[in-house]
C-alpha cells in the first residue's frame, strides 16, 4: 500500500514538469477573447497541482484505516494525467 502511494505520487510529481508547459500554453485560449470555454479550460488545467496535493494528503491520512478509499482518492489526479497526457502524446507522435 505504501509503495503504491509513493510511486503514484512520484508520477504526479514528475507530471508537474510538463504540466507547467501545458498550463502556460493554456492561456492562449484567451487569444480569441474571453469566453466561458476558455475560462473552464484554464481552470481545469490550473487545478491539477491543488488536486494532486490534496488527494495525496487525504490518501496518507486514510491509508491505515481505509485502504481501498485511500487508493481511490489517490487515483483522482490520474484523471488529469490521462485526460491531458494521452491527447498530448497522440498529437506529439503524429
Amino acid at each position: 500500500m505504501k509503495t503504491f502511494l509513493v510511486v503514484s505520487q512520484i508520477i504526479y510529481l514528475i507530471c508537474m514538469i510538463p504540466w507547467l508547459f501545458v498550463w502556460g500554453i493554456s492561456f492562449m485560449a484567451f487569444d480569441a477573447g474571453i469566453s466561458g470555454e476558455a475560462i473552464v479550460l484554464v481552470s481545469i488545467i490550473s487545478m491539477y497541482p491543488l488536486v494532486a496535493i490534496a488527494c495525496s494528503i487525504i490518501a496518507w491520512i486514510l491509508h491505515r484505516r481505509r485502504t481501498r478509499t485511500a487508493v481511490i482518492i489517490n487515483l483522482i489526479p490520474m484523471v488529469w494525467v490521462l485526460g491531458i497526457g494521452i491527447p498530448l502524446l497522440v498529437i506529439t507522435l503524429r
